[in-house]
């Protein structure tokens, strides 16, 4: 954990960042309790989240403007776009300039809370918005094992009739969600905080973050009506689903895990599954794009007309020689 200089009195645009159904609508809520503010303009409570997602829509519309503005997705697997600096602030003058905007335009506040997923997939043009709007900036990284995540998104595809994710598709996108999460926070105060420690414990957690980012929360008893154990459906204590032969779930989570409980971890760790999972599915990206090519070529061959094909071949070359 890194902790901010406490003797500037700048207000502090806390993002809370991370991988979708990690307890991030959780954590935004019980910061806005203990002394946080919200953007004005929520999404709503629905169906899939009957408390509340504690987003801001605009927050929303931005970070997909942006997504799409360069051809991404915040459902997008990829790492291309951030191996090669796109989504750097000092790419990105115009989305800057527009976020700056809006954080201007909000309440003033001491503790500003920026909560929606898809900001950790641009989170350097939000902090650098920040910075010129006037805030100190610091994230909170929301932890969850990925086994829950899977069970999570399924229970939800199976009651309100969403598109299903695969196990294998969910790891891709939470791998991709927590490697940048930790990676892009590395310049900025920070905390991890796992889900599971969060309702377990949410006074100590309050705590952590507090001291980790030397900023004034206070515990708020209407947490304990909001922090009720049915929030958690699906708990995990085994080994991570790891769905491409290597290693890369466990040894992400593991670091995270740990760094959420205050003991040592090495980012290094994490750069090598940063480097290889980037480079892998590029690979098997161009691989699978160059073999639906001939899929469909083939497709358009059934088999008597490859016999026919080849017995026409024969009849040319007068069936002599290796014809015959």
């Amino acid at each position: 954990m890194t902790s901010r200089p406490s003797a500037e009195n700048r207000p502090v645009a806390l993002f809370v960042l991370g991988n979708g159904r990690s307890g991030t609508s959780a954590l935004a809520r019980v910061l806005s309790l203990c002394g946080g503010s919200l953007p004005p303009g929520l999404l709503g409570a629905t169906s899939e989240n009957p408390r509340g997602f504690f987003e801001a829509r605009a927050v929303i519309h931005l970070n997909q403007a942006i997504l799409h503005d360069h051809g991404s997705s915040g459902y997008d697997m990829a790492l291309d776009s951030y191996l090669d600096g796109t989504f750097d602030a000092d790419r990105n003058g115009v989305w800057v300039a527009k976020l700056r905007d809006y954080l201007t335009s909000l309440p003033a506040a001491p503790v500003l809370i920026i909560k929606e997923p898809k900001t950790t997939t641009v989170s350097g043009i939000w902090f650098e918005a920040a910075r010129q709007a006037g805030f100190d900036v610091a994230a909170v990284v929301a932890v969850r094992h990925p086994d829950e995540i899977i069970g999570s998104l399924e229970k939800r595809a199976n009651q309100q009739n969403y598109v299903d994710s695969s196990p294998e598709l969910t790891c891709a996108w939470w791998l991709k969600y927590s490697l940048l999460a930790e990676r892009d926070t590395r310049a900025v105060p920070r905390v991890f905080v796992e889900y599971t420690n969060l309702l377990a414990d949410w006074r100590r957690e309050l705590k952590r973050i507090s001291t980790a980012l030397a900023i004034d929360l206070d515990a708020n008893d209407e947490v304990d009506e909001f922090l009720t154990p049915d929030l958690r459906h699906h708990q995990t204590r085994g080994p991570a689903t790891e769905p491409f032969g290597t290693d890369w779930i466990t040894t992400v989570y593991d670091a995270l895990a740990a760094a959420a409980r205050d003991e040592r971890w090495d980012e290094a760790d994490l750069d090598r599954v940063f480097q290889a999972y980037g480079a892998s599915e590029r690979g098997f990206r161009q691989a699978f794009k160059d073999s639906r090519r001939y899929l469909n070529v083939d497709r358009l061959l059934p088999p008597f007309v490859v016999k026919l094909g080849l017995e026409s071949l024969a009849l040319v070359h007068r069936r002599k020689g290796t014809w015959a």
